[in-house]
């Protein structure tokens, strides 16, 4: 028997297609969900971006240092201090970019196995930036700036009271706490370096931390640790709704997507700040409509790590709400430059 040709049902196609541009239409004209009812990283619009010293600004002074982030606050006093932090075998939350000391001192070893009170006493030093040899950090160097010149703590500017309790030779280990009391009035972008059950203590820590120091107003919580970004969600549903965090890349291509296709009406994570790189891989996240995107959400837009001035001029122009850098000085210049215009 002969096929039956069925004949292309153009109406039933044009009905269909009808259906899904009303259904689009409905989600691109709906209200966008405020993911932070008051949130303080969201500048007015062509206002100067917050200067965030990356690592305290480690380009200018050793990473992650207190050192570091006297000197960014000598630059401009509203700086947002920029941390990574790990926890010690006793429980103390410290700066550090890596999760052992291999890298950035003059020590080795895995900071989950060291207490704090053996790395002050044992004057770890900080003020190192250490090169592989055969796959293993051999060599220690100590940290040279951006003009090739070794820095000590004495050469940080505008000391404010002095840095009791703190060595004149070396960096020291600098706690979450330090910052805290020292910048009581400072923004502050901590981040979670540690994974697993190491990571979850070391978040619960900083949590408790923020309890003791009132500081949910001014310290924005990350982590590119998916289970730990989970508990942070978690946490502010539960417990405190008033945390501010920032998503891991599953949460920004999440906004990216769905605000490239006109849906972000669906997005309702409960990110306060989005804090990304210009681009990522052969995906641009530098974009305008992105800005105005998360704008909508009332979410704030930081981008790292940013040391090239047209990059920092561009992003100005764009409508970034932060700019992260390694060099404050020359954020602070370029701040200058454009807005005295």
């Amino acid at each position: 028997m002969p096929k039956i040709r069925r004949k292309f049902n153009w109406k039933v196609f044009c009905i269909v297609i009808a259906c899904i541009l009303v259904v689009y239409l409905i989600f691109a004209l709906l209200p966008r969900h405020i993911c932070v009812e008051n949130n303080p990283f969201v500048i007015e619009k062509n206002s100067r971006p917050l200067l965030i010293a990356h690592g305290g600004g480690n380009r200018e002074f050793p990473d992650n240092t207190l050192e570091a982030c006297y000197n960014a606050y000598s630059v401009d006093p509203d700086v947002m201090l920029e941390m990574d932090v790990s926890i010690t075998k006793d429980g103390v939350i410290i700066m550090s970019h890596d999760t052992t000391l291999d890298r950035r001192t003059n020590a080795s070893g895995a900071i989950a196995d060291w207490t704090y009170e053996d790395l002050k006493n044992q004057k770890v030093d900080f003020g190192y930036y250490n090169t592989k040899v055969d796959g293993e950090y051999k060599d220690k160097t100590k940290y040279k700036d951006y003009r090739n010149v070794e820095v000590r703590p004495s050469d940080v500017p505008n000391y404010p009271n002095g840095l009791p309790n703190r060595d004149p030779d070396i960096f020291m280990v600098t706690r979450l706490t330090d910052v805290l009391e020292a910048f009581p009035n400072n923004t502050v972008n901590v981040e979670i370096k540690q994974d697993g059950e190491t990571g979850m203590k070391a978040l619960h820590a900083v949590i408790k931390i923020m309890e003791e120091h009132n500081a949910f107003n001014r310290v924005v919580l990350a982590s590119f640790h998916n289970e730990i970004y989970k508990e942070i969600k978690r946490i502010a549903k539960e417990s405190h709704p008033d945390l501010l965090c920032s998503p891991e890349y599953v949460g920004v291509g999440l906004l990216l997507f769905s605000g490239a296709l006109g849906l972000d009406a669906l997005y309702s994570e409960p990110v306060a700040v989005l804090q990304i790189p210009m681009s990522l891989s052969i995906i641009h996240l530098d974009k305008k409509w992105f800005v105005n995107v998360a704008h909508k959400h009332n979410i704030a837009v930081h981008y790292w790590t940013i040391d090239d001035e047209e990059d920092m001029k561009y992003l100005i122009g764009i409508g970034a709400d932060g700019i992260m850098t390694n060099l404050p000085h020359t954020l602070q210049k370029v701040y200058d430059e454009v807005f005295e215009k």
